[in-house]
């Protein structure tokens, strides 16, 4: 006997994470985490010795920022191999270690701003040895863009906020390092403006600082995905000839990753094609959605306006009612 069943691909069961590419993203992302801490060390380390020598207080206060970003790096490597593991206890995940190295990475930011403003303020107003520190400066210039606009390209492509904000941190601290490479070439020509520099570099730290902590705060805070994505997916479940109608979508990010719930009324009163129909949008979902590690499907059956009732007569013409009722259904029934 033939079987009519329709086959469909294995599905993402309710509560499991389709999380075979996150991993791999994962693996990547720790893996330039790792340079981003050795880099940052280096920028630290002879930033802070030309500092140092150069009587340059900018030059130190953006080595200053180049040591927390050291803290901050770590941060971003401890929460991608965190958001790698599994755990029984975490069934959803453990996508926001990185959001907790994100807020980790922002306060070692803002910490920062705060001791290059101090700095600034009360620091000597000395003239820097600009054959000293300049070179140093424009060294660690072309580092931080460079680094920080490679990353920031990786971290769009692997999913991952931790490499975002990581590369975020390199260009601001680029920005920063410009402005010292400008008080600079303004002390070659007896212009002194070290303090001014070093407070404007406070400035850059603060505002990255802040942009960085508000958005592993949404993070967090169980913010909803953009609604683009969650208009495509919606879609992509009513595209079902099956289904008739999506009632509720409810999602949350999840370290850069996306979890998603869905009730959808079918056309069908079987609960094994309702439950099929299903396993077979969820697994769609994430494959077509790859920032989608978990996508569950509440179903419901869609209830008739009328309800038909049939009387059963004592033989044919009998005056015993009618063979076929329509009634309206109540709400409710």
């Amino acid at each position: 006997m033939k079987n009519n069943k329709e086959k469909t691909p294995q599905a993402v069961q309710p509560g499991q994470v389709n999380n075979s590419s996150s991993l791999d993203e994962i693996k990547k992302a720790r893996t330039r985490a790792a340079v981003s801490v050795f880099i940052n060390l280096t920028l630290a380390f002879g930033k802070g010795i030309a500092g140092v020598l150069a009587g340059s207080s900018a030059l130190l206060g953006d080595a200053i920022n180049s040591a927390t970003d050291v803290i901050a790096s770590a941060a971003a490597y401890m929460g991608l191999w965190l958001a790698g593991r599994r755990h029984a206890s975490f069934p959803y995940g453990l996508y926001k270690a990185e959001t907790i190295a994100t807020l980790v990475t922002s306060i070692a930011i803002i910490l920062a701003g705060y001791e290059i403003g101090r700095r600034a303020l009360l620091g000597p107003g000395t003239m820097p040895d600009v054959k000293l520190a300049l070179p140093v400066a424009l060294a660690s210039l072309v580092v931080s863009f460079s680094f920080g606009f490679y990353q920031l390209r990786m971290g769009r492509r692997l999913h991952s906020p931790a490499l975002v904000a990581d590369a975020r941190d390199y260009l601001a601290d680029g920005m920063s390092t410009g402005v010292v490479v400008i008080s600079l070439i303004g002390a070659y020509f007896g212009l002194n403006l070290d303090r001014w520099a070093a407070g404007a570099v406070a400035l850059f730290v603060f505002w990255s600082g802040g942009q960085l902590l508000w958005r592993a705060l949404r993070d967090l805070m169980d913010e909803a995905i953009d609604r683009d994505a969650e208009r495509e997916i919606i879609g992509l479940v009513m595209s079902h000839p099956r289904v008739g109608k999506v009632e509720q979508c409810l999602s949350r990010t999840a370290g850069g990753r996306f979890i998603v719930d869905l009730d959808v009324v079918l056309r069908t009163h079987s609960h094994e094609l309702a439950h099929r129909i299903a396993h077979s949008l969820e697994h769609e979902i994430c494959r077509q959605f790859p920032r989608v590690v978990m996508a569950r499907i509440k179903t419901h059956s869609r209830q008739p306006e009328h309800i038909r009732r049939l009387t059963p007569v004592k033989e044919p013409g009998s005056r015993e009612g009618s063979l076929q009722t329509t009634l309206p259904r109540r709400p409710g029934s």
